[in-house]
């Protein structure tokens, strides 16, 4: 397996215990396993790219993420895999569900990285998201507050899914 570190910007909680079963699953080191702030100094140490984020507002980053991509956006990520896992919730806030995934995905499209992680938007109840490209999810979305029952096997599913190319 190629050497992964996993980004995330979680305010309460729920999106880093998301990070850490990914990583427990993946059994990433918790040292690999780290906030945006850290991105620009430890992105080049890795050869995958795990990103995460909870959407806050209407359809807003999570605060860590401002800087976060600004600072990824400088990073080389040429040739690197990214892929991408979010918490929304697709009941309040139905027409923006996980669209902080599709706005990190938005800054760095064009860096050279090779996405991976598409998901179904078969199994969910959402009208709207911008990190739904050609009617996939670009990433893992995760409804913790309607959906938590699904957890678990949604990351089994999408660790299946990311795996050969991780």
């Amino acid at each position: 397996m190629k050497k992964i570190g996993i980004f995330y910007g979680s305010s309460t909680g729920v999106c880093e215990s998301i990070a850490e079963k990914i990583a427990e699953k993946l059994q990433i080191a918790s040292s690999d396993v780290n906030t945006p702030d850290k991105i620009s100094s430890m992105a080049a140490n890795y050869d995958v790219l795990l990103l995460g984020s909870s959407t806050w507002g209407s359809g807003e980053l999570q605060d860590d993420w401002y800087d976060g991509l600004d600072a990824l956006k400088n990073v080389d990520l040429t040739g690197k895999t990214v892929a991408f896992f979010g918490c929304g919730d697709s009941s309040s806030f139905c027409d923006t569900f996980c669209d902080a995934m599709g706005l990190i995905y938005e800054g760095i499209k064009d860096k050279g990285c090779n996405f991976v992680g598409r998901v179904s938007t078969a199994d969910y109840n959402f009208s709207s998201s911008v990190a739904v490209v050609d009617n996939e999810f670009i990433g893992l979305a995760l409804d913790e507050v309607n959906e938590d029952y699904k957890t678990d096997d949604r990351i089994n599913a999408w660790i299946e899914s990311i795996r050969p190319s991780i």
